[in-house]
């Protein structure tokens, strides 16, 4: 099985939907020859033509506009939004037409077929406008799925089953893993399940939660829990919204401690549905608080990121403040 880093994973999902159906387009800004900021795109354009894998202007809200109109006349358009922090002026298009078009018809209409990828998060140096998290904003708009892939291998099957996919799809790519999470891929085509979390590790003291970038973070906490005699359970939420409620109850039920992580900032960002919602189904079997680790309620800063970051430290504190409660 060759080995690719989530990049690669990217371009080779789009390969695979693009040839497989000719409905699929990809477009965004520099997505064409220049194969996009990141390269995502790469070499899409030489091989399907112009017709199919395109630039846009620099305007995002007309981006995701003109994507809604594709796909409401059949196509499957793949839009990129090139940094998730841009992705603010195509707000109303996004939470007012795309998550609502079915719904307002009547089922006469719908953008289905649409994904919109997004690269998000911190760890690249890129101050508050190339940094932030924004998955919780969407997270509050029935209507849209999103999904947050952890390493190639997920980025490539939960990409493919998100264009394939019956409701419109944010695809939020952790950009700081873009080259830096490499591993075995499969090259021919395969899906993952959305809206189902995964259980990467087993274990029997508490339950440790997170999403994209944070879960090589965890990996790295749980390691140094482990030395102290915690045995921890590690879940990958992989899809934000739906979220898969009874994986999670079911892992805190066994364990009775949970700390959840992510990079957006603490108020108002998903841990706090997730704690509610967990709260109500297991409160009689919890033995400690449920902890969050997040993000700082301030801008996203460039001199002070690594003070912002939930790095292991803080996750490891969480863990042992739990287990010592």
């Amino acid at each position: 099985m060759p080995t690719i880093n989530m990049l690669q994973a990217i371009n080779q999902a789009l390969d695979i939907a693009m040839a497989e159906d000719e409905r699929v387009l990809c477009f965004g800004e520099d997505v064409g020859g220049f194969g996009g900021v990141f390269r995502a795109t790469s070499h899409l354009q030489e091989k399907y033509g112009k017709a199919r894998c395109f630039n846009t202007p620099l305007v995002e809200q007309g981006i995701i506009g003109f994507a809604n109109g594709l796909a409401a006349q059949g196509s499957v358009p793949v839009a990129e939004i090139q940094f998730a922090d841009y992705i603010y002026p195509a707000f109303d298009q996004i939470v007012n037409e795309t998550a609502k078009y079915r719904y307002r018809s009547g089922d006469l209409f719908n953008v289905g077929g649409l994904t919109i990828r997004t690269p998000y998060g911190g760890g690249i140096s890129g101050g508050h406008y190339h940094s932030q998290s924004p998955e919780a904003y969407f997270a509050h708009t029935p209507g849209l799925k999103i999904v947050v892939p952890r390493n190639p291998y997920e980025a490539k099957g939960l990409l493919l089953a998100s264009i394939r996919d019956p409701d419109p799809v944010l695809f939020f790519e952790p950009k700081r893993l873009y080259r830096a999470a490499v591993g075995e891929v499969p090259e021919e085509d395969y899906q993952l399940p959305l809206s189902e979390a995964e259980v990467t590790k087993e274990g029997s003291d508490i339950t440790v939660l997170g999403w994209g970038a944070q879960m090589e973070v965890i990996d790295k906490a749980v390691e140094m829990a482990e030395k102290d005699g915690v045995s921890c359970e590690v879940i990958d939420l992989r899809t934000i919204l739906p979220w898969d409620e009874d994986t999670v109850a079911e892992s805190v039920l066994k364990t009775g401690r949970l700390v959840i992580t992510h990079e957006a900032p603490r108020t108002g960002g998903f841990a706090g549905e997730i704690s509610a919602t967990i709260q109500e189904r297991c409160f009689l079997y919890l033995e400690s608080p449920i902890q969050r680790v997040t993000g700082l309620d301030t801008p996203f800063p460039l001199t002070l990121e690594k003070e912002y970051l939930p790095d292991h430290l803080k996750i490891y504190e969480a863990i042992r403040a739990a287990m010592n409660y």
